[in-house]
């Protein structure tokens, strides 16, 4: 018996943008379409242009539009990845703050990605989506880091879902995090106005930097940081590591990748447990005390219902394991 071959070439394919697809990223709609294909492997292929939109080239975050045609090359999906479509996620519900016709506020705990990609199988909506697979319709509005816990939105019609991207892009919405970080945050410091651009490490992971407004490649962001509490440091932690902690309020009029880890290091007060660029000897040491999670939650938004106009404010409170840190004396 001939063994098959462990991947199975497709052809080159042209895809028309339908109405259920109108307003979704590119990078977003691949992801669904081209089920078990590796997300890196789709980022390359966009960025080579070797998918094409209307027979140009086209962006990861561009919008596509009613009419589109996209050009997708020939593509080879692995066995294993062939596997994974085969065994979908597992259903799974996540505790809900908010539910109507139009959306879903769900409280996504830490460690568990938002979608599935760069070596994870599946996140939240995956899960949600074969725990309701009555649902029609639903989509992401926005994303968390994997370590990131607390608000995510979910949009349950199409209409609602290009209505809140559209006050995400126009900077219509509060969104508001609360991070812990190390040492005496400047009270003074409450804007964090500083361009960030993405690179790529030696082993292909994504990272991102301040830059200069100059740089062909920046991209704006904007922080607005406010002080909560100072809190002392745990009993245990070696002299020489920081006495002090700040509980910091973080507003971003601009949603970047890891924008705040990277703002708040960069002003020398990296978030606690930040493995990416947090304080690594400080983590090691919190993590030999019990501590192995990054201090950013994602806590306010602030919004217009997307079928109403109404304004709506959702909260996400801190989960019990950061609320272990607020057990410390404050100390003001």
């Amino acid at each position: 018996m001939v063994k098959p071959p462990a991947a199975t070439p497709l052809a080159v394919r042209y895809l028309e943008v339908d109405e259920n697809a109108a307003g979704q990223r590119l990078d977003n709609f691949l992801i669904r379409t081209l089920k078990g294909v590796p997300k890196t492997h789709l980022y390359r292929i966009i960025r080579s242009g070797e998918v094409r939109r209307n027979k140009g080239r086209a962006s990861a975050d561009d919008r596509l539009a009613l009419g589109d045609v996209l050009r997708i090359p020939p593509i080879r999906v692995s066995e294993r990845a062939q596997e994974k479509v085969a065994h979908p996620a597992p259903a799974r519900e996540f505790p809900v703050i908010h539910e109507d016709d139009a959306l879903l506020a769900l409280d996504k705990p830490a460690g568990v990605a938002v979608h599935g990609g760069s070596g994870v199988n599946f996140g939240v909506i995956e899960q949600i989506r074969q725990a309701r697979p009555q649902a029609r319709f639903l989509e992401l509005v926005h994303r968390l880091d994997r370590e990131t816990s607390g608000l995510l939105l979910i949009a349950k019609k199409k209409s609602a879902l290009k209505g809140l991207q559209e006050q995400f892009r126009e900077r219509q919405t509060g969104k508001t995090y609360l991070a812990l970080v190390k040492g005496v945050w400047p009270a003074r410091l409450k804007v964090l106005d500083q361009p960030l651009n993405k690179f790529l490490l030696a082993d292909g992971e994504r990272r991102v930097k301040v830059t200069q407004k100059d740089d062909p490649e920046a991209m704006s962001a904007v922080s607005l940081a406010k002080v909560v509490a100072l809190l002392d440091a745990p009993s245990g932690l070696p002299a020489g590591m920081g006495d002090t902690f700040s509980l910091l309020e973080v507003t971003i009029k601009t949603g970047r990748t890891h924008q705040i880890r990277v703002h708040l290091a960069h002003a020398g007060h990296p978030i606690v447990g930040d493995d990416k660029y947090g304080d690594f000897e400080l983590n090691r040491m919190l993590a030999k005390l019990g501590w192995k999670r990054m201090f950013l939650h994602a806590w306010r938004l602030r919004l217009a219902h997307p079928t109403t106009g109404n304004a709506l404010e959702l909260h996400s409170e801190l989960p019990a394991d950061l609320q272990g840190w607020m057990e410390l004396r404050r100390r003001d």
